[in-house]
């Protein structure tokens, strides 16, 4: 593989594993408790105009880098008291409304974006006092338009136009009403009270005169039971009488009856136990048989599946044993013969091999001679004379002579001295190059002998 290729293979990945922990890094999770703003380039409305921010209640979103940025809207609820003092009633009344307001940032879509623009970079405790704050106004405005009757005991009415002001006003800030409990209602006259006293006594005697009016009627009542309960007892006595002696009379007819099935069924029950215990008897003696004839049979067919099954196995095996050792035999011969045959063909191959490689070599040699052979074998003799001769040296060259004595008295036959004589029979002592090469039915060629060729040239011719 090149090495650009590398680099280029090493590049994309490195820029997919970029690309991987920016997707990774850059892809928020929205917290069922808050409210995700994302702002920056977030597109356009149904309009056409640019949004300052989107809003995600739930699941998540990719915020893009450089363009794009993200913060939470915490959704806690938050409890706001409020105590409202001398609030003006529509009868010019002043009054105290005490009461406990919980508000929180709102899911609804158009509304979190208020809240989004609003509520942002807010605190959750100013938050709380500009909520107030609204609250204080709207409330106002609700007991201003109503009669004190109407906040004290219609309080359904007056909680549903507080919700109804309130939360109109709060959603254009993000938030959104959850809960209102007005705790008490007074007033610095003391008119809430003194239709309390009013509405108290009046109860009191609706009160008293449904106490006597039910003890009226609980009086005749009682008075009608009782007469009523008189004549029922004794109609129930006379009737329970009657009742006694029909009921006596036929218990002692049932009790006759009874007693005389009782004593039918003993007397079908013995005869029916007797019978049923013979059967039995009988029953079991038969089964005994039948069970004895069945173990013998099983008996017999054990020992016989016995026998078989060895032998069948001891035949199994032995002859599994048989093919096995034939298989392992059959491999082993035709592995050594594998063998025997790569081994031949190896020696074939080499020998051909090197028989082929001494002909081209013979060949080339030729060649060089121009063709001639007493050329070709000089060019051989001339390359093999060195290792010619120092095989000729090699020869002599273990021979061990601790001492050599020679007397030489001057100069012997054909001018040499006796140490000269001595080398020249230690050397003529080695085998003669020529007679070598007749021995292997060979001549020297010209180039080495010329000196014998020209010698017998020049022997006369004895005929």
């Amino acid at each position: 593989m090149q090495p650009w290729v590398i680099v280029l293979i090493v590049v994309a990945v490195l820029v997919i594993f970029m690309l991987f922990l920016m997707v990774a890094t850059r892809y928020k999770k929205c917290p069922p408790d808050k409210i995700m703003v994302i702002y920056g380039k977030v597109g356009a409305d149904r309009e056409g105009n640019a949004r300052s921010a989107k809003c995600i209640h739930g699941g998540a979103a990719f915020i893009w880098p450089l363009v794009q940025a993200f913060t939470y809207l915490d959704l806690t609820p938050l409890s706001i008291s409020v105590d409202l003092k001398s609030a003006l009633s529509r009868q010019n009344i002043r009054i105290d409304v005490p009461s406990i307001f919980t508000v929180g940032i709102s899911t609804e879509p158009t509304v979190m974006e208020n809240a989004a623009e609003r509520l942002r970079n807010l605190k959750m405790n100013e938050i709380q006092e500009l909520a107030k704050d609204i609250i204080f106004g709207q409330l106002r405005l609700v007991i201003a338009t109503m009669n004190i009757e109407e906040i004290n005991t219609d309080r359904d009415k007056f909680l549903e136009a507080i919700s109804r002001n309130v939360e109109g006003e709060l959603k254009k800030i993000g938030l959104r009403l959850i809960n209102v409990n007005v705790t008490d209602i007074s007033d610095e006259s003391g008119y809430i009270i003194a239709l309390g006293q009013e509405a108290a006594a009046k109860a009191i005697n609706d009160a008293k005169i449904s106490v006597a009016e039910a003890n009226k009627i609980g009086s005749i009542g009682e008075a009608n039971a009782k007469m009523e309960e008189r004549i029922r007892v004794a109609e129930a006595d006379s009737e329970a009488i009657k009742g006694e002696n029909k009921a006596k009379a036929e218990i002692a007819r049932a009790q006759a009856e009874l007693r005389e099935k009782e004593a039918e069924a003993l007397k079908l029950a013995v005869t029916a136990e007797k019978v049923q215990a013979a059967k039995a008897l009988e029953e079991s003696y038969q089964a005994e048989k039948i069970a004895e004839q069945s173990r013998a049979e099983k008996e017999k067919a054990s020992q016989e599946a016995d026998v078989i099954v060895k032998q069948e196995i001891e035949k199994r095996r032995k002859e599994i044993e048989a093919d096995a050792e034939a298989e392992q035999m059959r491999r082993t011969a035709k592995g050594e013969a594998d063998a025997i045959f790569a081994k031949m063909e190896a020696e074939a191959r080499g020998l051909r091999e090197k028989l082929s490689k001494q002909a081209e070599g013979l060949d080339a040699i030729v060649r060089a001679a121009g063709g001639g052979a007493d050329d070709a074998v000089r060019l051989i003799i001339a390359d093999k004379l060195e290792a010619i001769v120092a095989e000729q040296v090699e020869a002599i060259r273990n021979v061990k002579i601790d001492k050599v004595t020679v007397w030489d008295g001057g100069e012997g036959k054909d001018g040499k001295t006796a140490t000269a004589g001595f080398l020249s029979g230690l050397l003529k002592s080695l085998p003669p190059l020529e007679e070598m090469y007749n021995m292997a039915g060979l001549s020297l060629p010209k180039i080495v002998a010329p000196q014998k060729e020209a010698a017998e040239e020049k022997k006369p011719d004895k005929n």
